[in-house]
């Protein structure tokens, strides 16, 4: 005789539903990913704006730690983004031998702009959907948002 299949409880998840939250993850990231919105910088440049811009000010290494940066990634981007006049270098306020890293206006614009459409195109997508799937996706929103509450930070 062969053995019995090994069978889940009926309320346990699927064994591959995190191998297909993970792939529709990655669809869906490098999808607005490639919306770049016309303005100017790589994936790696946006997500350290965006958390520059999120944060206030920033010093360089807790930027680094937040995006995942090694110092040279970080050598690399800082100097793009000043170029570009979407970040300034300035002295922290409380310890004036530290450096902060803070979003000009422009660069807060151009995040602005970019965050806009790629929510606009979402938008879009949503009300394509048929509206069981449209109304699926809306309701696990918050159950998503706890899951990536529960996962490790870079």
């Amino acid at each position: 005789m062969g053995r019995a299949p090994h069978l889940l409880p009926s309320d346990g998840p699927d064994p591959s539903s995190g191998a297909r939250l993970r792939a529709a993850i990655l669809k869906l990231a490098r999808r607005l990913r490639s919306i770049e919105g016309g303005i100017d910088l790589t994936p790696a440049e946006f997500s350290a704006l965006a958390t520059i811009v999120r944060s206030g000010q920033i010093r360089p290494s807790v930027l680094a730690q937040a995006e995942g940066l090694n110092p040279t990634m970080l050598s690399r981007l800082l100097p793009r983004l000043t170029a570009t006049g979407v970040v300034t270098r300035g002295v922290d306020p409380h310890d004036r031998r530290a450096v902060v890293l803070q979003a000009t206006p422009e660069g807060r614009r151009r995040h602005r702009e970019l965050r806009d459409a790629r929510a606009r195109l979402l938008e879009s997508a949503l009300e394509q959907l048929p509206a069981p799937s449209r109304q699926a996706v809306l309701g696990a929103l918050s159950g998503l948002e706890a899951l990536a509450d529960l996962l490790p930070q870079r």
